[in-house]
């Protein structure tokens, strides 16, 4: 621990891993009743990765963190905090971020898991970020990996939330600035659980004896598979997603037309659409890359985050605001001075 107070963090580094198998709309025809155009006219969505073998989130973000460290420039030695966001743990427990840790050949250093879903990233980030300007930690690596592929009913009868979702890990390392002109601006949190059964999994549950049983893995609806309510969900997300958009801004005494990237957290091409629109923000400023990897919930920020900076559009001196709504529900959002 630094017990240095810092009064602004950046990102030093980034990194990504996805699976090598590229699974398309034309393949998921294949196994249920559903075609390439009806999945893209609905989620903007042509391909998403899954994994092939034997390959938990951890292993996925432990690639990814490598290459974010690489990219800041540190050894694992210069890390005093770890942050896995993650809704597909590889075993129930201990945390990824202990598996992580193991992986990553470090002891003793604090280490956890943020289960926000969608909005993991962004809640791990601001964790972090608190945890280093309060001088407990100097540098600290966060995660956002998920399996989703495993864990879903690739048939008709899942076809709605089976389509959408894939495998991946992104990953960042946060540091001080060094320039209070640069770096996190600040972060913004909010949660409305009510609404906790329109986008969930209920099984397997520890409040059931047996956790799981045959009868969740059966019927019309099993509770073993994820359920949306997806028109409830788009509603809520078109909303939300202005929203805090705008609270991050306004906390600058910023607009929307100071706004250089805007990188929203990829769950469907329509509501990334329609939030663009009701912001009257230029498409070209809005980071959109779910048409290739589909929705990697925690890992979807950095990963998008990632290619953003390798393609130019994320440079020093913009104004990026980073952006997600998911389960919970939840929603946050986090703007930078890059």
């Amino acid at each position: 621990m630094s017990g240095e107070r810092i009064e602004r963090t950046r990102i030093l580094g980034v990194g990504t891993a996805t699976p090598d198998h590229v699974v398309t709309n034309d393949d998921l025809s294949v196994v249920m009743e559903t075609s390439d155009e009806w999945i893209q006219q609905r989620t903007g969505i042509r391909e998403r990765r899954h994994i092939e073998a034997d390959c938990g989130a951890t292993e996925l973000g432990h690639r990814a963190a490598l290459e974010a460290l690489a990219a800041a420039g540190l050894g694992i030695e210069d890390i005093d905090l770890i942050l896995f966001a993650t809704l597909s743990p590889d075993i129930d427990w201990p945390a990824s971020a202990a598996l992580l840790s193991a992986r990553l050949g470090v002891s003793r250093i604090p280490a956890l898991d943020v289960r926000n879903q969608c909005s993991g990233f962004l809640y791990a980030l601001a964790s972090a970020d608190a945890l280093i300007r309060a001088g407990r930690a100097r540098h600290a690596l966060v995660v956002g990996g998920e399996i989703h592929s495993t864990g879903l009913d690739l048939t008709t009868r899942g076809r709605e939330v089976g389509v959408i979702f894939g495998d991946g890990a992104g990953a960042v390392v946060l540091g001080p600035s060094g320039d209070p002109g640069r770096g996190l601006l600040s972060c913004h949190l909010h949660a409305q659980g009510k609404y906790a059964e329109k986008l969930w999994l209920e099984a397997a549950a520890s409040r059931k004896r047996p956790r799981i049983s045959r009868a969740d893995l059966e019927g019309d609806d099993p509770a073993a598979f994820p359920r949306m309510s997806g028109r409830y969900v788009f509603k809520h997300a078109v909303t939300r997603f202005p929203e805090v958009i705008h609270e991050a801004l306004a906390a600058h005494g910023l607009g929307v037309a100071d706004l250089d990237v805007l990188i929203p957290h990829q769950a469907n091409l329509r509501i990334n659409q329609f939030v663009a629109q009701a912001l009257e923000i230029d498409d070209a400023k809005v980071v959109n890359n779910i048409d290739r990897y589909g929705n990697t919930t925690a890992a979807s920020i950095p990963i998008a985050l990632c290619e953003a900076i390798a393609d130019g559009r994320v440079t020093e001196g913009r104004l990026v605001c980073l952006a997600a709504f998911g389960a919970g529900f939840t929603w946050a959002s986090a703007l930078f001075r890059w």
